[in-house]
């Protein structure tokens, strides 16, 4: 995969295994704890950021923001501010953001529905080593 067009990187691919690659940066803003819990949450619905935030049980307010930030920088969450008193502030998915959470939902799905093993697996681990 490579940039867009016209960018002075438009004839480097990216490799996501490289140190200096902008992809692994965005990989970590989608894979990190509240990259992927914000995401999935916004998969349903525009939500506003205290919709957010209880829809996320355990995110500060601090976190939250600089996760919406991140993804809204790598073009996966659109802000829209309305001009309203007071301020109403509505955080959506791109259709970017929609295609890159649909494959995040199908491994998070995949997690929960083998959950029973992992929990087996943790279990054995721990009572090997005990």
């Amino acid at each position: 995969m490579t940039t867009t067009e016209g960018t002075p990187q438009d004839q480097l691919p990216f490799h996501v295994f490289a140190r200096s690659c902008p992809s692994r940066e965005t990989l970590g803003h989608i894979t990190g704890r509240w990259g992927s819990l914000t995401l999935g949450a916004l998969a349903e619905d525009t939500l506003r950021f205290n919709e957010l935030r209880r829809r996320v049980e355990g995110v500060s307010e601090k976190m939250l923001s600089q996760t919406l930030h991140a993804l809204e920088r790598d073009g996966l969450v659109h802000r829209e501010a309305q001009p309203t008193n007071p301020p109403r502030v509505d955080y959506r998915l791109t259709p970017l953001g929609q295609e890159v959470t649909e494959r995040m939902m199908d491994l998070i799905h995949l997690v929960e529905g083998r959950m029973p093993q992992v929990l087996e697996a943790r279990e054995r681990y721990d009572a090997e080593r005990a």
